[in-house]
């Protein structure tokens, strides 16, 4: 039993140790360079200086909660454009899945592949013990430097907290 315990108390402390933390407010985004469901590579260092970003993680294309979240992100588009956002989704779900996700509902920005999970981690977004994204999104200024973080499962809390944050955001010159 002891040998048990110890195991379990050591596996413990080995996954804690793998997961990046998840950066605050104030904290400068990790850079990363991925590509997206076409293939077109996309860096978040393209963006610095020309846009703020919403930069949302989510665990699965087509289920529920995704879809509602990246719907609504669909449905603002235009004005989070008017207002210097651009929006940007990853999961750790492959292009193909991610082209008939954004064919069937009609999305407008990309979604970013990160299958081997580098950039879920980068950000500290992994699922524990599963090989997924959880639901979790960061307003990214043009600065580089995080803005906002909303953790948690409801699609619609992100809508909604992403929406205040981006209307507090300074006016894109």
């Amino acid at each position: 039993m002891k040998h048990l315990l110890r195991w379990f108390l050591l596996c413990g402390l080995c996954a804690t140790g793998l997961a990046a933390d998840l950066p605050k407010p104030g904290d400068a985004a990790p850079l990363f360079e991925a590509t997206d469901h076409d293939g077109k590579p996309w860096k978040l260092s393209d963006q610095i200086g020309k846009s703020a970003v919403i930069l949302y993680f989510y665990p699965r294309d087509d289920t529920p909660g995704c879809t509602k979240e990246a719907c609504g992100f669909r449905d603002r588009s235009a004005a989070l454009r008017d207002l210097g956002v651009t929006v940007v989704g990853v999961s750790r779900d492959d292009a193909a899945s991610h082209r008939k996700f954004r064919e069937k509902h009609q999305l407008n920005f990309p979604l970013l592949v990160d299958v081997d999970g580098r950039i879920t981690e980068a950000f500290g977004a992994a699922m524990p013990e599963r090989p997924m994204s959880r639901r979790v999104s960061f307003l990214i200024g043009k600065d580089g430097k995080i803005t906002h973080v909303t953790d948690n499962r409801d699609a619609q809390v992100h809508l909604d907290e992403l929406k205040t944050a981006v209307a507090a955001l300074k006016p894109v010159k």
